[in-house]
């Protein structure tokens, strides 16, 4: 953070009179709440630190190392004597005192702001270190934090900062949270679509690699001929002979060389039968393989165009839903999973994933699908009644997202499963249903 813009946050904060409450809300996250209502997150990230006001913040977990003790200990209903900048530094030191029955026991606080060594140290009146978020031994720095020890002041600057007038602090505090939420969000929007993107790359090389039909029925035809080549000229074949000089039935000399050496005149026509009949099969089932990948490169330039589209953070813990490591579950790549605030929801990458998703669903469960055109199956897991409507409308927008990518307003059916009458492979007949909108403009 800039000094300049520190200076006036001091001057903000200088009109609070008590810490209500102190703690973490994640590993390197701070949360005051200053004068019961007003609270400001000390973000003390390395070389990215900052200060922010947001209207919700959720604590990833509950603290208990010792600087968390140490910290609730000593501020929590604190009164706040004083507030300064140590120094003119960037780094906000907080007097407080806790009042007792027996003394008034003071406690500094200090906000370093200081890049590599951002740290939040916590004081007594002796200035010896109680506790701090990051201790710091010799090795790393001529500044050592460490229990017990009396902490050195951080050496004056060698110049003048800059002043850059802030019109509205808070203002400024919510902002800085939009920007850092930005920041998180193209980050992770980034990464994301960089992983999706080389699964794609991995699928279209296969598809690239895929024999065509008329060159595997060449080789099947081929392979079938040499086989019976090999057989019409036994004698004129060796034990462990490679390399075959065939008469064809036409007079012509026709050269093969085999893979391997093989013991016996049989074993070699057999190879060249096998190698024939794989080709035909390959052949034969080759559009299966070919749709199975068409629709796997379909559905992953859909998800990453979801991904590219996404606003929000949440969306993409959404999309990405951490997965249960074990063994025993064997992973449908036909179907995506997704969880919504805890609701498992399974969509169909294709026909096949389609069919599953019907397939594995419960009476209750709920089912959802575009109105009047082809998309893909959605089936949320509940055993709830009523569940609740947003979870209905995230569920939607996800049918939406993996059917098209045109931005347009849709209609979603959904029912629960039990209305739905499958009629040949994914095509359903389905009644009682309800209908909702989807705007994805």
């Amino acid at each position: 953070m800039k000094l300049s813009h520190l200076k006036q946050i001091t001057s903000y904060l200088q009109n609070f009179s008590k810490i209500s409450a102190i703690y973490r809300v994640t590993d390197t996250i701070v949360k005051v709440a200053f004068d019961k209502n007003d609270e400001i997150y000390f973000n003390m990230q390395r070389s990215s630190s900052s200060m922010f006001k947001c209207n919700s913040f959720a604590r990833s977990k509950i603290y208990n190392a010792p600087f968390d003790v140490v910290l609730a200990k000593r501020f929590n209903r604190a009164n706040i004597l004083g507030m300064e900048l140590l120094n003119d530094d960037k780094i906000i030191r907080v007097k407080t005192s806790i009042a007792s029955a027996y003394k008034e026991e003071i406690t500094y606080v200090q906000f370093e702001f200081t890049g590599k060594y951002t740290n939040v140290i916590i004081l007594d009146e002796e200035n010896a270190v109680l506790e701090a978020l990051r201790h710091v031994d010799l090795f790393s720095s001529f500044r050592e934090v460490r229990v017990g020890q009396k902490l050195l002041d951080v050496p004056v600057a060698p110049f003048v900062a800059k002043e850059y007038p802030l019109e509205n602090v808070e203002k400024f505090l919510f902002e800085n949270h939009e920007k850092e939420q930005n920041h998180k969000l193209e980050s992770l929007k980034k990464q994301k679509v960089s992983f999706l993107t080389k699964k794609l790359k991995k699928l279209q090389k296969l598809y690239e690699k895929l024999d065509d039909e008329a060159s595997l029925a060449q080789i099947a035809e081929e392979s079938q001929h040499l086989g019976n080549l090999v057989l019409s000229n036994m004698h004129k074949i060796k034990p462990y002979q490679r390399l075959l000089e065939l008469d064809d039935y036409d007079g012509s000399v026709i050269k093969a060389e085999i893979e391997k050496a093989y013991s016996s005149v049989a074993q070699i026509s057999t190879a060249f039968f096998t190698k024939s009949k794989k080709a035909k099969q390959r052949a034969k089932n080759l559009h299966i393989e070919k749709e199975s990948l068409e629709s796997k490169i379909h559905h992953l330039q859909l998800f990453i165009h979801t991904v590219q589209e996404v606003e929000d953070a949440a969306k993409i813990s959404l999309l990405f839903p951490k997965k249960e490591q074990s063994k025993k579950v064997k992973v449908n790549d036909s179907i995506e999973t997704f969880l919504i605030e805890g609701y498992k929801v399974s969509l169909g990458k294709n026909e096949k994933g389609n069919v599953e998703v019907l397939k594995n669903a419960r009476a209750r469960d709920i089912w959802i699908h575009l109105k009047d055109q082809p998309s893909c199956h959605v089936i949320i897991g509940t055993d709830k009644q009523n569940l609740p409507m947003h979870i209905i409308e995230s569920a939607a927008r996800l049918c939406v997202d993996f059917t098209t990518t045109s931005k347009d307003r849709y209609l979603v059916d959904y029912t629960p499963r039990r209305e739905v009458t499958i009629q040949s492979g994914a095509n359903v007949l389905y009644n009682k249903y309800k209908t909702i909108e989807i705007d994805t403009r």
